[in-house]
């Protein structure tokens, strides 16, 4: 097991996207993000079913960044109440692992 994790956020546009991943990555808070665009989100948002376009990110980064990470996007992002969820990686190439730590 590792201290990495991956960090999932949805976006509502790909500028969005795109003006958090520059910024996370600059700021060593990831050490990658993967801009997915194409995802469509179904969900209920006050009382309605709700059908949308997003950009997917997928945020590479370490247990110890992660508040700062999620902070970060708290400022950068237009939604009132932002998908911001982690998962840890549990295994993965050790040169990959070890670059994520040399990266934030």
């Amino acid at each position: 097991m590792t201290d990495k994790l991956v960090v999932f956020v949805t976006c509502v546009d790909r500028a969005e996207a795109e003006k958090i991943a520059q910024a996370v990555v600059e700021e060593r808070l990831a050490a990658c993000v993967n801009v997915l665009p194409g995802v469509r989100s179904c969900y209920w948002w006050g009382e309605k079913l709700t059908w949308s376009e997003e950009v997917l990110l997928m945020m590479k980064t370490t247990e110890s960044r992660y508040i700062a990470l999620q902070a970060r996007i708290l400022a950068l992002h237009s939604y009132d109440v932002p998908e911001i969820i982690a998962t840890r990686i549990e295994i993965g190439l050790d040169k990959y692992i070890q670059w994520i730590t040399r990266s934030v």
